[in-house]
């Protein structure tokens, strides 16, 4: 477990939710040593016991704060949309990468207020890493110990390295690199793009799709944010978070911030 945390919160129950995800990890990684099974939800995501066991731990956890609860694994109560703070989770994020056993996925808690991601909690479970960011607390990394993370000083697109999702890349994505004059591209499953572009060790993920939701960057939006970079639509407008639509229907742009504009000038220039 993870006793001490590297700044005073705004949130008394932190330590208690880091103990309560620790726990859903060591949860999906007793699933993930079996010949566990996988099923299809409605939209085709595949769904095992791991995303089961996870989302139930974590809500456990996470209602003792009294605070609504909207998970990728549950039913969406419009209730919500009255609640100034919400937690928005994925409980297991890469369910994909479970499946295939890459060992890149990740827990994501994320906590909004008025509409806005104000808290990130990140837990890469094989590796036993978690990361976290409040807002104006700066981001951390916990590996044996809290260490501040924050993303590179690399203001030249050509000489940015991107990282891209294993799964999904799109031919229109590829034009998007080529057009940024990006030559270092490298593949990372689930939310470890963006803990990786937060850490300093790339600087740059883009995707077009719509089908990125809220609970896919609700926890790295804060980290991301407080280690130094941006994360936006793909027209370079903020992520609005607990609305009545949970897509992010413009695609995702995450950077360490001194290229965002850079960046959204070229995909400016491939849409016109």
């Amino acid at each position: 477990m993870i006793d001490e945390l590297p700044f005073k919160s705004n949130l008394p129950e932190l330590g208690k939710i880091i103990d309560g995800i620790v726990k859903a990890g060591e949860k999906i990684l007793e699933v993930y040593e079996t010949d566990f099974s996988t099923e299809k939800k409605d939209d085709d995501s595949p769904i095992t016991q791991a995303d089961i066991e996870s989302n139930k731990i974590l809500k456990e956890v996470l209602e003792k704060t009294g605070i609504t609860i909207l998970s990728e694994e549950d039913v969406d109560d419009k209730k919500r949309l009255s609640e100034e703070k919400i937690w928005i989770i994925d409980p297991l994020d890469g369910t994909t990468d479970f499946v295939n056993r890459t060992g890149e996925f990740t827990i994501m808690v994320g906590l909004v207020e008025k509409h806005k991601s104000i808290l990130g909690l990140i837990y890469w479970p094989i590796k036993k890493k978690m990361y976290l960011a409040e807002s104006g607390k700066g981001a951390f990394r916990h590996d044996e110990e809290w260490e501040k993370i924050e993303t590179t000083m690399m203001s030249e697109m050509q000489n940015c390295q991107a990282l891209v999702s294993r799964h999904h890349l799109s031919e229109k994505e590829k034009r998007l690199l080529d057009e940024m004059e990006i030559a270092v591209v490298t593949s990372i499953g689930s939310s470890l793009k963006v803990t990786e572009i937060a850490s300093g060790d790339a600087e740059i993920y883009l995707t077009t799709t719509s089908k990125m939701k809220q609970w896919d960057t609700c926890a790295s939006n804060c980290i991301i944010s407080e280690a130094g970079g941006k994360m936006t639509d793909m027209s370079g407008n903020d992520l609005v978070y607990n609305t009545e639509i949970v897509n992010h229907e413009n695609g995702i742009l995450v950077t360490n911030g001194l290229i965002h504009q850079d960046a959204l000038d070229a995909i400016s220039r491939l849409d016109s």
